[in-house]
């Protein structure tokens, strides 16, 4: 004899599914509603940390700010060689990291991919990303300080350029990675030699990540103060000797916040205002230029 199975109607079923459907939706509803909290708790305090660097930063502004040296306390003065010390620091550490930066990428994007080098490279690269900037400043002191006994803005763009050079490394590779395999077969089977499949499709193709991983960088270095305080010091008055001390914006402000003087304080917010803006214009003008036409 066989027992009967008994049997499910329609209207089990359906009800089953709904009672899963109604279960997923209220899991989404959940994930949702924390996913939101967490996005409102982030932008609350970067908009209220934005709001007090403009409501602060702007009432220092003015022209004396951008043509007159560091005061003693009290008096009148600017910025102006802070700004000019910072312009010069990050633009050559940016001009020497960047290409050490992106031939590396493309090194390990393009050439050796799973050798020992590239592992190697990519080890001691994640490595240089996690360290904190106060160790790279402090090699660069025992480097080149300690050895000349001297300060200088030259051992403060090297402390910059080695924090640029693992920041260009991985955006570059990440974004050489990304470029479809089918672009460099197309232009292999063509006849093209390699190097200029790299420089005219790859590199061509992950431009817009490139020089958005730049500009990452870029904006790291613009506020580093520690690196800067063990190479370049400061220096309270204008030079453009690079073998000597020279003053920056990071440095001036952590002296000027720090001080219980209330000009130097002013001085110190208008130098957060100007950091916070050339960090964005710099990033509106690389979604300018690396829009599609």
């Amino acid at each position: 004899m066989t027992t009967s199975q008994p049997l499910i109607s329609a209207a089990d079923v359906a009800k089953a599914r709904q009672a899963r459907y109604n279960g997923r939706k209220r899991v989404n509803q959940i994930a949702l509603t924390l996913s939101l909290a967490a996005m409102a708790f982030g932008l609350f305090w970067l908009v209220w940390i934005l709001w007090e660097t403009v409501r602060l930063g702007v009432g220092g502004l003015s022209l004396t700010l951008f043509t007159e040296m560091t005061p003693p306390p009290n008096e009148a003065g600017g910025i102006a060689n802070a700004i000019y010390g910072s312009v010069v620091m990050v633009l050559l550490a940016t001009f020497v990291g960047t290409p050490i930066g992106i031939m590396a990428g493309v090194y390990l994007a393009e050439y050796d991919v799973r050798g020992w080098l590239a592992s190697t490279t990519r080890f001691v690269n994640d490595i240089l990303l996690s360290a904190p900037s106060i160790v790279i400043g402090l090699f660069v002191y025992a480097v080149v300080v300690a050895r000349f006994k001297s300060f200088s803005a030259y051992a403060g763009i090297m402390a910059l350029a080695l924090i640029v050079i693992p920041v260009v490394i991985r955006t570059t590779e990440n974004m050489l990675i990304l470029v479809p395999a089918s672009l460099r077969e197309a232009a292999y089977a063509l006849g093209t030699p390699k190097w200029k499949v790299i420089t005219m499709v790859t590199l061509r193709a992950a431009r817009a990540g490139v020089i958005t991983g730049v500009l990452l960088a870029v904006a790291r270095i613009a506020g580093e103060t520690a690196p800067l305080l063990f190479t370049a010091l400061s220096n309270q008055f204008w030079t453009s000797d690079l073998s000597k001390p020279m003053a920056s914006l990071p440095v001036t402000i952590f002296k000027f916040a720090m001080s219980p003087y209330e000009n130097w304080q002013q001085l110190a917010w208008a130098g957060v205002f100007l950091i916070t803006l050339a960090v964005l214009g710099l990033n509106i003008l690389a979604r300018v230029l690396t829009r599609q036409k």
